[in-house]
């Protein structure tokens, strides 16, 4: 089975999902650049434009990385992304993900990762998130999908420093209840 992690389209009421390309940059970075998006990341300091260009760099290698709309404006909102499918034991990670300050607290997360759910579980059984020890929103966020902590771990970034990471993982089963 051939696995596409970039589809051209994936889009609810929402959010509207296109593959990353290095032409994204800049209106990608107009979200980033701000420091509070990333005060709960291991690596706060992704607001500055050289710092967010390792970043955009690992989302480009990653090949799996996304751009975010909102649907109704089509403004970009944020970026999230697949990688490290692992196609013998039916896992991805989904992760890297940012959303801009006006869409929190409502419900673009939750559209976006529906999507991306979705789009996952038509070829795995499983996905796991690396969600930073300090970032509590998201730990909190991944929980309320059925997620359950799997373990920690020390990991790094592309380009940066290891960080203490939680391993979250939300099996198929779980997902497709919740989804009734």
């Amino acid at each position: 089975m051939i696995v596409d992690l970039q589809p051209l389209h994936l889009s609810n009421e929402f959010v509207t999902l296109h593959p990353l390309k290095a032409e994204d940059f800049e209106q990608l970075y107009k979200v980033a650049c701000d420091p509070l998006i990333w005060e709960q990341h291991p690596n706060k300091n992704r607001y500055q434009k050289e710092v967010f260009q390792t970043f955009f760099e690992g989302a480009i290698k990653s090949q799996g990385a996304f751009i975010v709309f909102d649907t109704q404006t089509n403004e970009p909102i944020g970026s999230s992304r697949f990688y490290a499918h692992d196609a013998v034991n039916k896992i991805i990670e989904i992760g890297y993900t940012f959303l801009a300050r006006d869409h929190w607290g409502t419900t673009y997360n939750k559209a976006l990762k529906t999507l991306m759910l979705n789009h996952a579980f038509t070829f795995v059984n499983a996905v796991n998130f690396y969600i930073g020890a300090v970032n509590i929103r998201s730990q909190k966020s991944i929980v309320r999908f059925g997620a359950k902590k799997m373990g920690e771990i020390e990991m790094e970034y592309y380009g940066e420093t290891s960080k203490l990471n939680y391993i979250y993982q939300l099996d198929k089963t779980t997902w497709l209840k919740k989804q009734q």
